[in-house]
Parts: C-alpha cells; structure tokens; sequence
C-alpha cells in the first residue's frame, strides 16, 4: 500500500492513524528524510510520531552517504520482503515519485555512479546535457523531466557508462502485482498557505541551528530544499526574510510537480480532509 502526496499536504498525521486502524507500519518514500539528521529541515515525523507507528527508513543513512532511486529499491524491498514474512503488509509513505515508481516496478541493472564523470557532466550547461542526451537516446530524452538536471546527468551517465541508450534498461523492468496507491491532494491556494505555515515553523523551531549543526554532507543529502539557502544565510550573502521567501518558492515549485508526476495512473486521488475511515476504505477496496 502506498500514501503518497506533495510535501505539506498531510501525509503523515493521516499515515499513522492508517497505520493504527490497519495493525501495520511504515516505510518511508522520501529522498531526503532517509537520512539521519537535518530533521527539522526535511519534515521527518516527530519523535512521539516514530513511537506511535514503527516506521521504517527513516533516518537510517548518514548526510554523507550517497543514495539514488536504485539504492532506495534495494533498502525498500528488503525492508518490505521482511515484513512481509512477518505477516506485514506495510503503509509506504513518501513524496519522491521516481522512488515510488521504482519500488513498484523495479529497477534495472544500470551502471552504478560514476562521481569523476559525473562531476565532468556538471560542468555542462543544462541545454548541453538536454541536446547530448537527445544525441544519444531519443527515447528518454522525450520523457525526461527537462526541468531535473539531476535526472539528466544520470541518464547521459548511464548512457556513456554501458554504451547503451538509458531507456533500453527501463524497458528491461519487470512489474510486481499491482498495489494500492492513494495520492493525497489539496486545492493549490492551499497547499500554498500550508506550505508557507510550515516554512515559517521550521525557522521558528531551529533549523538554522539545525543546519550550524551538519559537519559533512555528501551531495544527495545537499540537495534538501533549503539546505543551501541557509548556508548562504549564514554566509551572509542573503537576509533571513529573503532566505525564507526563496525556501517557500522552492518548495512550492517543487510540490507542482510532485502533483504532475503523481496525477498519472494508476494513482488515485483523494482529498486530503478525507476522513481516515474513507481511506481505510480506499485501501481495502484496491488491496
């Protein structure tokens, strides 16, 4: 079972109490809350949260480690093969789409990161990696987020490492049963004000301090929305309000297309103050 949705929009209050109701835990779906630290930053659950529900990757990889969605797949599906001996059928719960998708239909055996090549790639603009990439697989260059550089480089990546087009691997998946996958959703003007509310509370509850805190950080873990903005507040290159109106902007862009991947079957949508027994029922009905 899977509970996805934008950031801010609920997840996780509504995720325990599903979690309760159904006698099951959780694992996480999110790029960024995998890592131990930076709590406040990446909105884990809270510590009375953890304790009400047992969760499952969440906070179990360090700032430095790398992880990307194959690494993730890994984790997952022997967290959740384990569980599954147990007589668990888990809650996944997450906003990283690619992820999630990954976890449902596997992953390939591409070529794994290759950081000197990778590091040669970042030097290109991302019109450079988009025509490279259109160059050399035509398929994924059609499909691909063009807005992701991040996906771009790993496509080329894995396009010079094994000489073969990054889309003749995803075509090598092979899918498990179908699972149930709710997407919670909120009118736009909405999500926008929670959003807002919730980056205004993460400043109120430290994360300033939070971040001061991270003595070495690897590149995947960097990248949560708002690390590097408040680096550069404490670097004194921008003030507080303007480091709090660029994470909300962020966080709004990113939540739009969190929206766009997930508003494709097989996903259903379901308001987000729908009530935990509609969405029980949603679940037991797909399940």
């Amino acid at each position: 079972m899977v509970l996805a949705g934008p950031t801010a929009v609920g997840k996780t209050d509504l995720a325990i109490r599903i979690a309760q109701e159904l006698q099951t835990e959780i694992v996480g779906g999110d790029a960024f809350q995998i890592y131990r630290g930076l709590d406040i930053l990446t909105g884990k659950p809270t510590f009375s949260q953890l304790a009400a529900v047992r969760h499952h990757l969440v906070g179990i990889l360090a700032l430095t480690e790398l992880c990307d969605a194959h690494k993730y797949t890994l984790l997952a599906r022997q967290t959740i093969a384990a569980l599954n001996q147990g007589g668990i059928t888990p809650l996944v719960v997450g906003g990283t789409g690619f992820y999630l998708q990954a976890l449902e239909d596997g992953f390939p055996q591409v070529p794994p990161a290759d950081l000197a090549l990778r590091a040669e790639l970042n030097r290109l603009s991302t019109a450079e990696l988009l025509g490279d990439l259109e160059t050399r697989d035509t398929v994924a260059s059609n499909r691909i987020d063009r807005h992701n550089r991040r996906r771009i480089i790993r496509a080329l990546e894995v396009c010079l490492l094994s000489g073969r087009p990054f889309s003749s691997f995803l075509e090598e998946t092979t899918s498990d049963p179908p699972i149930a996958r709710i997407v919670l959703e909120r009118p736009r003007t909405v999500l926008i004000q929670k959003i807002n509310q919730r980056v205004d509370e993460m400043f109120e509850r430290g994360v300033v301090a939070e971040v001061v805190s991270v003595e070495a950080i690897g590149s995947t873990a960097s990248r949560a929305i708002g690390f590097q903005l408040i680096r550069s507040l404490l670097a004194g290159t921008i003030d507080i309000s303007s480091c709090k109106d660029a994470i909300k902007q962020q966080t709004r862009n990113y939540a739009k297309r969190q929206m766009t991947w997930f508003r494709r079957p097989p996903y259903e949508l379901v308001p987000a103050d729908a009530s935990v027994d509609f969405l029980i029922a949603a679940f037991r009905r797909r399940f």
